[in-house]
């Protein structure tokens, strides 16, 4: 049996300050909340599921009215806290998410200085905000993380990005594929490998060097399907393993799901379409229709996702390559 690091993301909110050209939640003003209750009642039921790494979403979670005190809780109760924010309102709030036991933060980086990424994310200022944060977050001892949405317009700048993540300290970062309802179409895909290749390629002992796959893939088969059909790469087959480990919570609607890509898909009812969180109106993790959903996956994702963040595809290539996996891979 190997050792696990099983982890649970909860979408906390759908609202958000960001106008991101490419996120659902651009600009949301919805006005769910999962509240400080829903997590003490989630809490004992995770634990008892395996968890010990959790991870708040959105939306925006730092505009979350109680995501300080609910970080707290999660620590008390034994759990390696994380979230997942554009940055905007981290320097204000680093100090105090440190002191309630943050382990670990992750900011949305797009571009290799505010004159690029301000305009993705159309949010003037966003990009010295994050990076201001995330070496506040750092110097209060939270692991510091980045992940970046890659395309055409914007991967000649990594080279330079991942210069500016260096000097600033990130310990971790994530290059995923931009994913679009529309075939994304890159004039030469060689000067992306010409471009991008030395970044996985660096020294890490001088270089921070992106996690997981490469957004294009790391074999011939996954960069022509990549390039050819705008198919990012995914778990390697027969099976995808991060549906053994995570669970991942929308609380909103009531359903979970065994991968953070997955509640992004539409695919209605049955084994695809998730589980429902609560039974008999108390809530249940490991039920008998989330494990038909995850095992549904686990053999089936490798061949039908579309989505897969090169962090989970490497995770799970990874686990099936050498049996374990450190905490904080995906």
């Amino acid at each position: 049996m190997r050792e696990r690091h099983r982890y649970l993301f909860i979408r906390i909110l759908e609202a958000c300050n960001a106008d991101c050209f490419m996120c659902e939640f651009a600009l949301s003003r919805d006005a769910y909340r999962f509240s400080v209750e829903d997590f003490d009642e989630l809490l004992p039921e995770a634990l008892e599921a395996g968890v010990r790494y959790v991870r708040f979403t959105g939306g925006e979670p730092l505009m979350h009215r109680d995501v300080v005190e609910l970080v707290r809780r999660g620590t008390a109760a034994g759990m390696r806290m994380s979230l997942i924010t554009n940055g905007m309102m981290l320097p204000r709030m680093a100090e105090r998410l440190a002191a309630a036991g943050l382990a670990q933060v992750i900011v949305s980086l797009d571009g290799a200085s505010g004159a690029t990424h301000d305009v993705y994310r159309r949010s003037p200022g966003m990009f010295d905000n994050g990076l201001s944060g995330l070496r506040a977050a750092a110097a209060l001892g939270v692991l510091p993380r980045v992940n970046t949405v890659v395309g055409p317009h914007n991967y000649t700048e990594m080279p330079q990005l991942q210069k500016v993540l260096t000097e600033a300290g990130v310990v971790q970062w994530e290059l995923s594929a931009l994913k679009l309802d529309r075939t994304i179409t890159y004039p030469d895909p060689s000067h992306v490998r010409q471009v991008c290749d030395p970044l996985y390629d660096a020294d890490p002992d001088t270089a921070l060097v992106p996690l997981g796959k490469r957004f294009y893939g790391d074999t011939p088969e996954e960069r022509e399907r990549y390039f050819g059909e705008s198919l990012t790469p995914r778990a390697s087959r027969p099976l995808c393993h991060v549906v053994d480990d995570v669970i991942y919570v929308d609380g909103r609607f009531g359903r979970m799901y065994a991968c953070s890509c997955l509640p992004h898909r539409e695919d209605g009812d049955g084994p695809a379409g998730g589980a429902p969180l609560r039974e008999n109106g108390a809530v249940a993790l490991d039920t008998p229709v989330f494990r038909a959903h995850a095992g549904f996956f686990r053999a089936h994702g490798p061949e039908l996702c579309s989505g897969c963040s090169t962090t989970a595809a490497g995770y799970s290539d990874d686990v099936a390559r050498l049996g374990t996996v450190p905490p904080w891979r995906y």
